[in-house]
């Protein structure tokens, strides 16, 4: 699976949003600039974040997020016992910041579609993320998209998601029984 972290400047330090460990990440930081936090915004998506957090010092914020104490807007997307999940807006930059309601990796995308929603999320898609207008969108899972593309994505995602959700789980079953013959 697809999986990405990013790193975003925002309130005069680097917020690393669920990062992946590696060798890079202390160099990257570094070349940004201070380290602010590493935020965490999937309950599900643990990661490296408190170890990463550790390593620099700083603090390891999970879901659901203070959106008081953050140099972003925070919105709420689920806050179920099953599921905990917060995205982060710049307004003055236009950036988005999904961990999984909107997903651009082939395995959580229908057919055809760069952006996806979440398989769980079709039938409830995140509508609210839809009176947005980013110019790039950061995606937990997938490579990031900018500009008309990004916009363009995120309306495509929102208004095919439950049409779509029966060629998402058939494209998904086919994936499975391909895997099981390899």
């Amino acid at each position: 699976m697809q999986r990405a972290g990013h790193a975003v400047l925002a309130g005069g330090g680097v917020w690393l949003i669920d990062p992946p460990d590696g060798e890079e990440v202390e160099a990257a930081v570094a070349e940004l600039g201070t380290p602010a936090g590493v935020l965490q915004l999937l309950d599900r998506h643990p990661r490296d974040c408190a170890a990463i957090a550790q390593r620099l010092g700083v603090p390891h914020l999970r879901v659901p997020l203070d959106g008081a104490a953050l140099p972003f807007e925070v919105l709420p997307q689920w806050h179920l016992p099953f599921w905990k999940e917060d995205a982060l807006w710049l307004p003055e930059h236009r950036v988005l910041v999904v961990a999984e309601a909107l997903v651009g990796a082939p395995d959580f995308a229908a057919p055809g579609e760069t952006v996806g929603v979440h398989p769980a999320r079709r039938l409830l898609p995140p509508g609210a993320l839809g009176r947005l207008e980013p110019e790039t969108l950061l995606m937990g899972h997938g490579p990031p998209l900018h500009g008309a593309a990004a916009r363009a994505a995120i309306d495509d995602a929102l208004h095919g998601a439950r049409r779509r959700l029966p060629l998402l789980l058939g494209a998904q079953a086919v994936r499975a029984v391909r895997g099981r013959f390899r």
